[in-house]
């Protein structure tokens, strides 16, 4: 039977930090990405893609309020701009992707599905928002803001002086439709879906779906979607090759094979960077913890090398 992987792109996979995003820089991005899962798609992996959306659902957020400043368009929730980001990028991926199997005449089926993770209404974060988004506002912006719609901002982390709102970042419970997701992996489709971490919802005391106001981390989804359609492997897609223990400092260190046991204690001694490795350490931890049999982080470009990436298992 073919081994089902999850693939999770990593935000340079469309947009890079110095490119104002125009469609046709993000399709190239895609293009390059795409090409280096061909790879996969030809050892006979089934496939489920997922991908962030963190620059596209900022991007949407600022046409939210130009349009309400300049022409008083009435703004959509930050639930809605997910699933907007969700449509447009997937349809994207999936065109490029298609193109890109007919060009290495594979046939295969692609669908995207736009998804919402269940997560705790109760979740602490909501407490707690910390997750910034948007464009940075000057003080007296962000005081208008806070005051009219309620929004909480925190100083931008990138531009002194500058604030930025903050939304909820709460834990994925659940991938909503993730049994119809693994029935249609199965079959050999493969599956664009829970890009930017989905859309999070909760279900009341009658059983409906309610939204609330919230962003779920891309990759804690991801390993969360594999677990629930029992995925063989998991891999993370980011800008470097391997994973690196105290990156950036003197004591660097690449770790290209790794169990469960020394990744773990290598996160809890804080030898990876807070808003960068830890995070996907986290979510490839989790993945194996729960029954996968192996998480790869690397860039895309190493999918064509059979030993590429650094790979975590629950044993050498």
């Amino acid at each position: 039977m073919s081994k089902l992987a999850v693939v999770a792109l990593g935000g340079n996979a469309l947009l890079r930090d110095n490119e104002r995003g125009t469609i046709e820089q993000q399709e190239e991005h895609a293009r390059e990405t795409i090409e280096n899962l061909i790879h996969l798609i030809k050892d006979g992996y089934n496939l489920v893609i997922t991908h962030g959306n963190g620059p596209q659902v900022g991007n949407i957020l600022m046409r939210n309020d130009a349009g309400e400043q300049l022409y008083d368009i009435v703004q959509m929730p930050l639930n809605v701009c997910v699933a907007d980001s969700q449509g447009g990028i997937g349809y994207m991926v999936e065109r490029i992707l298609r193109n890109t199997l007919i060009k290495h005449a594979i046939k295969k089926e692609v669908v995207t599905m736009v998804s919402m993770v269940e997560v705790s209404e109760n979740d602490g974060s909501f407490e707690n928002p910390s997750k910034r988004i948007g464009k940075a506002y000057n003080k007296e912006e962000a005081d208008d803001l806070a005051s009219r719609k309620g929004w909480t901002f925190k100083p931008s982390s990138k531009k002194e002086g500058a604030y930025r709102r903050v939304v909820p970042s709460p834990e994925p419970l659940s991938v909503v439709n993730h049994s119809i997701i693994k029935d249609i992996a199965a079959n050999g489709t493969i599956v664009i879906t829970a890009g930017g971490g989905g859309v999070p919802v909760y279900y009341d005391k009658e059983g409906g779906l309610r939204t609330v106001n919230g962003v779920i981390d891309k990759d804690k989804a991801s390993s969360l979607l594999a677990t629930e359609i029992h995925a063989d492997e998991l891999y993370i897609l980011t800008d470097v090759p391997f994973i690196y223990k105290d990156y950036g400092t003197s004591e660097q260190q690449k770790l290209e094979f790794l169990n469960y046991t020394d990744a773990k204690k290598y996160l809890e001694e804080g030898a990876f960077g807070d808003g960068t490795m830890k995070p996907k350490i986290e979510a490839a931890l989790n993945f194996i913890k729960n029954g996968g049999e192996k998480s790869v982080i690397t860039e895309a470009s190493k999918l064509e090398d059979k030993s590429f990436g650094s790979k975590i298992t629950m044993e050498y």
